[in-house]
């Protein structure tokens, strides 16, 4: 594919040398390097919003196509090596000393992540029975959930438009995928089927089921306790895993990538930790971008990925997984 126009990770890795070693490969579901770029392909990017350009269709597209995988890593990830480098996640919350921000600017702390069940190929390849059998095991696993975290799975498609709406309100439940960096890699296929959305008790604790990753595992509180968010977050996601392990399945990870992600930049610990924070000053001053590039930090708008920011909100989060 002629890629000159093009500013993404995917485009600056993928010489035509590289596109004719890796064409004819495929992984043992049958993804091909073409169903890897084609969102990178079809979506130029923006010529100052650098885009990763591609998607995992299995876990083992990031071994058969790593001549590919690994410089866009390296690339997207800080200069990490994914050939020599082991990866370490650390889910102790007591090792954070502070993590209390001030209210009267953070309006709500979230953190995210996402894991993939082994076994089963990721969304943008999977069929609808690995869809539905990613729900069933998820479902199944979160019902063991006790205490503070016990809660209740909605499925998209059966829910009542009332739940529904309360659910977008309430900044909870994700929408069929419209943006084209989505669409592009196949995600919107078969919507809504076996996409759902579980929640604690205390709408503190999510899973996200089948949007971009098998599951988005979820910690978020209005104001500023982002330490308290954390130790939600670590407790629940340590729960959840050995639940899935109980039932059989397990993680994808492996020492070199840490967790397994549709997309490369949420390798490693695919962790995300947000805020929502109103900026009246920064966000008019120019030097706002130097400044969060200087600290590896990223702004989105409140509404998520795509969103421009309302009035002088932002949702500011960490660059690097």
């Amino acid at each position: 594919p002629d890629l000159r126009k093009h500013n993404n990770c995917m485009a600056s890795a993928l010489s035509p040398a590289v596109y004719a070693r890796l064409r004819d490969k495929v992984t043992p579901n049958n993804w091909t390097l073409d169903q890897c770029i084609q969102t990178g392909v079809d979506n130029p990017g923006h010529p100052f919003i650098k885009t990763v350009g591609c998607v995992a269709g299995d876990e083992e597209s990031y071994e058969v196509f790593a001549e590919l995988f690994d410089p866009i890593i390296k690339d997207r990830h800080n200069g990490y090596d994914p050939k020599i480098m082991i990866h370490p996640t650390d889910l102790d919350a007591s090792k954070i000393t502070q993590g209390m921000f001030d209210e009267n600017y953070v309006l709500s702390s979230r953190v995210r992540t996402g894991r993939s069940i082994r076994g089963l190929s990721l969304p943008p390849a999977c069929s609808r029975a690995e869809r539905r059998e990613v729900e069933r095991v998820v479902v199944m696993a979160l019902a063991g959930l006790k205490d503070d975290l016990s809660g209740r799975y909605y499925s998209l498609g059966d829910m009542t438009e009332k739940e529904q709406q309360q659910l977008i309100d309430d900044h909870f439940l994700f929408d069929k995928p419209v943006s084209p960096l989505l669409t592009c890699a196949f995600m919107a296929r078969d919507w809504p089927d076996a996409r759902g959305i579980w929640h604690n008790n205390e709408k503190t604790f999510l899973i996200w089921i089948n949007e971009e990753d098998h599951t988005r595992v979820i910690s978020m509180e209005k104001g500023g306790n982002m330490k308290r968010v954390f130790e939600r977050f670590c407790r629940g996601l340590k729960q959840v895993e050995h639940l899935i392990q109980e039932r059989g399945w397990e993680f994808m990870w492996n020492e070199h990538l840490g967790y397994i992600l549709t997309c490369p930049s949420n390798l490693g610990t695919g962790l995300r930790a947000g805020v929502h924070v109103r900026l009246p000053k920064l966000s008019k001053d120019s030097r706002f971008p130097k400044i969060l590039d200087n600290l590896r930090l990223q702004k989105r708008g409140t509404g998520g990925v795509d969103t421009a920011a309302t009035g002088d909100t932002f949702d500011i989060s960490n660059l690097d997984r």
